[in-house]
């Protein structure tokens, strides 16, 4: 069985998020998926986020039947390790990330790019941004 793994904030799920965690899914037989945590989403964002906290984003995760698990990390460290610890077969991440260092990427055998969906974002939506 393969492993996967995808991280990102999931401050305020969408279509987009389901579609990477089905994508995701579809490329192995275990999905992990690693969630920062309420204080680097502060760090990272701003102090306004996260908009659900972290508990409400890992029960949210949780309930997802695409992810088989989730846990949370604190720092580019304890995401190096979680991935290390891991060892997924491949990382999902969005096609954003194309030329840039992607943490833990020489802990999994392989990257896989995902397009952003029709340009949503978490962002965009507590901006209240049409899409």
């Amino acid at each position: 069985m393969s492993k996967i793994w995808v991280n990102g904030c999931f401050d305020v799920l969408h279509i987009g998020h389901i579609r990477l965690f089905k994508y995701a899914k579809s490329l192995g037989g275990f999905l992990r998926v690693g969630t920062d945590s309420d204080e680097r989403i502060k760090q990272n964002k701003g102090r306004d986020r996260p908009y659900n906290n972290q508990d409400i984003r890992v029960e949210f995760l949780n309930s997802i039947g695409y992810i088989d698990e989730v846990v949370v990390f604190n720092s580019d460290e304890e995401l190096e390790n979680c991935i290390k610890t891991f060892s997924p077969k491949l990382i999902v991440i969005g096609d954003e990330y194309k030329n840039k260092q992607i943490i833990g990427q020489e802990h999994a055998e392989g990257i896989t790019f995902f397009t952003k969906v029709d340009n949503y974002s978490t962002s965009s939506i507590l901006n209240g941004d049409k899409l």
